[in-house]
């Protein structure tokens, strides 16, 4: 009997402890009479009897450790009408506190803390702010099938003091800056987080079990907020501008007036809106030397289009650089007819989004822009007359999303993107419709995608379609996927999105490796191999095959390195080279491999090197095709104000071939040595989290000199001299390109969300045939070009309509 009691006794505390390691912390929040000053001093009456928030535990690099007693973190919350404020005590030791000024939401080597708010406790949307140990704010809307998304941004107000043992941070955020229900009573999902920059640690309030499920599942809850109403959402960004350019003699200056707004529709839905927008502050473009026959793509730079779209991002169905590109039209010519004026980009007269989520998981985004007309000018040869002629009418844009979420982990979607050209212009509509599916257990994974486009041009109509397939184990150390991506030869979302090919079957084989507790040397291993199988869907035939294995490590000095390896074996079919897509031409190279590794030092440290090198080569027996490449940055961190970076790219390609020209119905291919030089330099000096002045310098150069003979592709993909085309034969294929930006800015934010930004900013481009000039000779060549100047100011101001409503009544009152 005994024995049977003590083994009951055993089997009660395991359950209990089981259980008491499943259940949320929580923490209960009340509501204050008297909000705190945000100064980082936490004298007030609003922290005494406010609940304490403790116990934070340690889920990088390693699980389910506690923080040392000097490291000890207390959080406090409380609210009023307006907002959510939060107080927390971060004790360590002033010499181990890492505080490097930087920018809003860059990362830089500081502290952080951080309070993850989720009003509809769906663990799946997240809203993030950040504070380091700076005074630097970040902030982010997060979610596991986008990630975090620090295009977001939100005005909130926060505090830093550094005291004798550790910091203190005061945080006020409005509830203008949260999407919430009006519910009388609400529990929020809340997590705090703490890192420690000087080890790469993190901590966290309630525990996190990295090995599966998504950081959502884990946060606590917030209980005890009652009887708050949503504001009213409606923000102002009024601005002004003035741009003063000068180009090869000619000089223009224009100044701008604009608004953006931010407006709740509903407690869960917001608009944003750019009515007049003004993107002339953008940053510039890395150009590169494009010899593949598929177009070069730029992240996008401007502001409205990379904060709040994770929505819109779903099924990568939305590429938001098309709009405002180059113009889609081709003039018309005469034979004595040329065109003299080619816009390089369509002006975007307005833009608005519409987004949110409702508290049963169900995302609704709406998305919609207008271009203007633009038009080419085309010059008689013989009269000088000229004429302009439409290349790109008025056009709409516009995206509509609808996502349901369900158990926390899982989500079903539809999206349809649509672009609409006045005229005979081509319009585009996508369809796609999304699955992502997790077990309630977090061990698997399904994803599945099916999308359909549809082309309306003179020519006809044209659809496609496409879908993507994969499953996967999501947890524990050993992990796999298999995949299956799909397109046929009419799929084509160009308009609206980004897809550089169609027409494929493909197969591909995931197994990788991951540690989650560090070794006696290792914070950090993760080792992933894999196969892909290519196959054309018309015809059915194969294309090509690789594997390769990658990895990635951390020491426990913070020192991270890894190592790369690639191999296509066997004849490889590219269908894409020789730029004959109609007739399926296809170029075969056989035995291709590449192996690189990498090494980047403790970024903590005064000087920190980032080195990476590789090298490539074909093995057919036939030719010596052999490449190598290396960069390397160092950075200096002269203080906690002052960094700058320095990055050299090198890359020498001996003896690729690729296409050339056309020669009547021959396609041309050469051998050629391509030479690339990229130096880039950046700098900041911060003055404080609020005033900063930064450059940025980039130099790109790349030399493509080919061989005297020259090939002809045959029918059945092996290159020929029989027909003993030379150089001589095409314009000379020979390539000296150069470019070079600069740009040196400073802003000021001088209240919270309103900022002054003036920018300098110059420019030079060269394309030659000079392709045996050394750099030096390339760079002098460079500067006798034209440079074109330009200098920008652009006042933004944050206007909330709730403080000009608390104005206009203390008046009346008056």
């Amino acid at each position: 009997m005994k024995i049977h009691f003590h083994v009951f006794l055993v089997l009660i505390f395991s359950i209990s402890s089981v259980l008491a390691q499943e259940q949320k912390k929580s923490l209960q929040i009340t509501k204050t009479s008297t909000p705190p000053n945000i100064d980082g001093i936490l004298n007030d009456a609003s922290w005494i009897s406010a609940d304490k928030a403790k116990g934070f535990i340690q889920f990088r690099p390693e699980m389910g450790v506690s923080l040392k007693p000097h490291q000890e973190t207390t959080v406090q919350m409380t609210y009023d009408d307006q907002a959510i404020y939060v107080a927390a005590h971060l004790k360590d030791k002033p010499e181990d506190i890492q505080k490097q000024f930087t920018s809003r939401d860059n990362f830089g080597q500081s502290d952080f803390f951080s309070i993850i708010l989720n009003p509809n406790n769906d663990s799946q949307n997240d809203t993030e702010f950040f504070v380091f140990s700076s005074g630097t704010q970040a902030d982010a809307v997060s979610s596991p099938s986008n990630g975090q998304d620090f295009g977001w941004n939100a005005v909130w107000e926060s505090a830093v003091k550094i005291v004798d043992d550790g910091w203190i941070i005061e945080m006020e955020i409005p509830f203008n800056a949260l999407r919430f229900s009006n519910d009388e009573v609400q529990t929020w999902g809340l997590q705090f987080h703490r890192r420690f920059r000087i080890n790469n640690s993190q901590y966290s309030w309630n525990p996190i079990d990295r090995t599966k499920g998504n950081a959502g599942l884990y946060h606590g809850e917030l209980l005890g907020i009652k009887n708050i109403k949503p504001p009213t959402r409606l923000s102002f960004y009024p601005f002004v501008s003035g741009i003063s350019s000068s180009y090869n003699g000619n000089s223009e200056t224009d100044f701008n007036l604009g608004l953006d707004l931010k407006y709740g529709l509903t407690e869960n839905f917001t608009l944003d809106a750019t009515l007049i927008p003004d993107f002339s502050q953008a940053a510039f473009d890395n150009v590169r030397l494009n010899l593949g026959p598929f177009e070069q793509t730029f992240s996008e730079q401007r502001q409205f289009f990379k904060e709040g779209v994770d929505l819109f991002n779903k099924g990568n169905l939305f590429f938001s650089r098309r709009i405002g590109s180059s113009p889609t039209g081709t003039p018309t010519t005469a034979s004595d007819e040329e065109v003299t004026d080619y816009p390089s980009e369509v002006k975007t007269l307005n833009a608005l989004k519409v987004s949110g989520r409702t508290k049963k998981g169900l995302g609704i985004g709406f998305f919609n822009a207008i271009t203007d007309i633009t038009e080419a000018t085309i010059t008689n040869t013989t009269t000088g007359e000229k004429r302009k002629e439409v290349v790109e009418p008025i056009a709409n844009y516009n995206i509509l999303v609808i996502d349901q979420q369900f158990r926390g982990n899982s989500s079903v979607s539809i999206i349809n993107t649509n672009v609409t050209r006045n005229g005979h212009f081509r319009d585009a509509n996508v369809t796609g419709l999304l699955a992502d599916i997790s077990n309630k257990r977090n061990t698997y994974n399904v994803r599945g995608q099916i999308k359909m486009s549809n082309i309306n041009q003179i020519a006809g109509n044209q659809t496609g379609l496409s879908s993507f397939f994969l499953v996967r184990k999501s947890h524990g150390k050993f992990r796999y996927s298999f995949d299956h991506s799909f397109a046929n030869e009419g799929y084509d979302i160009n308009d609206l999105g980004l897809n550089f090919r169609n027409n494929y079957n493909n197969f591909g084989i995931d197994v990788n490796y991951q540690i989650f507790e560090p070794t006696k040397k290792l914070n950090n291993l993760f080792i992933n191999s894999y196969v892909n199988y290519r196959r054309l869907y018309k015809p059915d035939t194969f294309t090509g095959a690789n594997f390769g294995i990658n990895l990635n490590a951390q020491t426990k000095k913070l020192m991270w390195f890894g190592a790369n390896i690639n191999f296509e074996p066997g004849k490889q079919y590219d269908y894409f080279e020789p730029r004959d897509f109609e007739n399926k031409r296809f170029f075969i190279y056989e035995n291709f491999g590449s192996i690189g590794g990498w090494l980047e030092t403790n970024s903590n440290k005064k000087l920190s090197l980032d080195i990476n090198s590789g090298m490539f080569a074909i093995f057919d027996g036939e030719r010596d095709l052999f490449g190598y490449n290396f960069n390397i940055e160092p950075t200096v961190r002269f203080n906690d104000k002052f960094r700058t970076s320095y990055e050299l790219s090198y890359q020498n390609n001996k003896g690729s071939r690729g296409f050339v020209n056309n020669i009547g119905n021959d396609i041309i291919f050469g051998e050629r040595n391509i030479l690339t030089v990229e130096n880039s330099f950046s700098g900041a000096y911060n003055f404080d989290p609020f005033h900063a002045i930064s450059l940025t310098f980039r130099n790109f150069w790349s030399t493509v000199t080919y061989d005297t003979g020259l090939f002809s592709l045959e029918q059945n993909g092996i290159l020929s001299t029989k027909d003993g085309y030379t150089v001589d034969d095409v314009d000379n294929p020979n390539i000296n390109f150069n470019t070079w930006n600069f740009d040196l800015k400073y802003s000021w934010q001088f209240a919270p969300g309103s900022q002054l930004t003036a920018l300098y900013r110059n420019s030079l481009f060269n394309s030659s045939n000079d392709s045996m000039d050394s750099y030096f000779d390339s760079l002098n060549t460079l500067f006798k070009e034209p440079i074109q100047h330009i200098f920008s100011l652009r006042l933004q101001y944050f206007i909330d309509y709730n403080n000009i409503k608390g104005i206009f009544k203390k008046k009346s009152s008056s």
